[in-house]
């Protein structure tokens, strides 16, 4: 499929193009990386139960598989992409102040699906953005995006601190400023145009060319990983309450939720050396052996007296259960899938993800009501129909691979 060609205003490469893309990932990433590990605190301590903060966490998670797609490819044929980030963060900043209003389960609910609607996009955009000045002007999107990971990491560790000092009541505000700080960042985005080829996320793109895409192969690939990816929501939505539960202070769970990043990091800076001669399938086997093997270990962490420190070696499987997979799929891709047909690809695996990631964090609710930390043992059998999803897969895989 051949590209448009460049208008003259788009080979113009803006001023400064790699150090305000950075400073974008920079603040996108702080918001995030304070709502993953914190907001089920903040909905505990406002005396939510199990069961309600799951729905809170999962409605959100099953919006967003819909919403996204559609507002990526509104940015697509916006005049420039830019501008539809501005528009969002500010709509963002906006709802988030929804959390300052008195939190019954019904506002604390509905803040959060408008929320998603508009919060969601963001990174898409930004990778959208950003892989533009990489096509156009040889931009290296590694030396711009890591300075997201590492905003991420700031995030966990910093509000783990600030929360020790001022409780969970801290979060809605943190959350707040962040977004504040986004929004002046977002309005320094370097204005690019129309892409020229629709984004990863784009609902025209996977329309047009998801049919093409429906082989067992693809599916029962995509399918797996997404359930792989699913039997982290117990972890993902639950785990900080744990902590909390048997006495850990905040900045230690700001602390482990960082170590858990920094693993997946040392895995991707790894992985070229150590794994890149392994088949797609083997590493994605790898990366559900690894979710299993976590799962059994969590709940034994305390009983058998490892403390903190077992829960830091449990979370340095983050590197297996989480890299392996991100590197697993975009390999699978890259191997099979045709250039015309990445976009579609990437947003059906994103909508699998999102899928069944919103399935287990709704029940993990009644999970840990019911289990607490055991809870943790329901997820093994997730991972295992992951894994019997990618043998599937294997037994139809296509005998060639796409030629670069």
């Amino acid at each position: 499929m051949s590209l448009p060609p460049l208008s003259p205003e788009q080979l113009v490469k803006p001023r400064h193009f790699e150090l305000r893309m950075s400073l974008i990932f920079a603040t996108l990433f702080v918001p995030l990386g304070t709502h993953l590990p914190y907001f089920p605190l903040w909905l505990q301590a406002k005396g939510f139960h199990a069961e309600q903060i799951a729905v809170i966490l999962a409605a959100p998670m099953f919006l967003r598989v819909v919403t996204t797609p559609l507002l990526t490819a509104l940015a697509d044929r916006a005049r420039d992409r830019a501008d539809i980030y501005i528009a969002l963060v500010a709509a963002s900043l906006l709802l988030s102040a929804g959390y300052f209003l008195t939190p019954t389960y019904a506002m604390v609910l509905a803040v959060s699906l408008a929320l998603t609607i508009v919060w969601t996009p963001h990174s898409p955009i930004a990778d959208s953005l950003a892989l533009s000045g990489v096509r156009r002007f040889g931009s290296n999107y590694t030396s711009m995006r890591k300075w997201g990971s590492i905003s991420y990491l700031f995030a966990n560790v910093a509000g783990g601190f600030i929360l020790s000092a001022a409780g969970a009541r801290a979060v809605p505000v943190i959350i707040f400023v962040a977004l504040a700080v986004a929004l002046a960042a977002g309005l320094l985005a370097p204005r690019l145009g129309r892409p020229r080829r629709a984004s990863p996320l784009s609902a025209t793109d996977i329309q047009h060319s998801a049919p093409k895409l429906l082989n067992p192969y693809f599916l029962y690939f995509s399918i797996g990983v997404g359930v792989i990816t699913a039997s982290h929501a117990f972890l993902y939505g639950f785990v900080s309450i744990y902590w909390k539960s048997i006495g850990i202070g905040d900045s230690v769970v700001g602390l482990l939720w960082a170590w858990g990043v920094v693993s997946e990091v040392c895995m991707f800076m790894m992985f070229t050396r150590f794994f890149n001669s392994f088949s797609v399938v083997s590493i994605m086997v790898m990366a559900g052996i690894g979710s299993i093997v976590r799962w059994i270990a969590f709940p034994l962490v305390w009983p058998l007296g490892l403390g903190v420190a077992g829960f830091f070696g449990v979370q340095s499987l983050h590197s297996v259960s989480v890299a392996l997979v991100l590197i697993g799929l975009q390999k699978m891709i890259g191997e099979t899938v045709s250039e015309e047909r990445t976009g579609a690809a990437q947003g059906i695996a994103y909508f699998s993800n999102g899928f069944f990631m919103a399935v287990g964090t709704l029940a993990s609710g009644p999970l840990y009501d019911r289990f607490g930390v055991d809870g943790f043992f329901a997820m093994i059998p997730i991972a295992l129909i992951g894994l019997v999803l990618i043998g599937l897969a294997a037994r139809s895989a296509p005998q060639r691979r796409i030629r670069r």
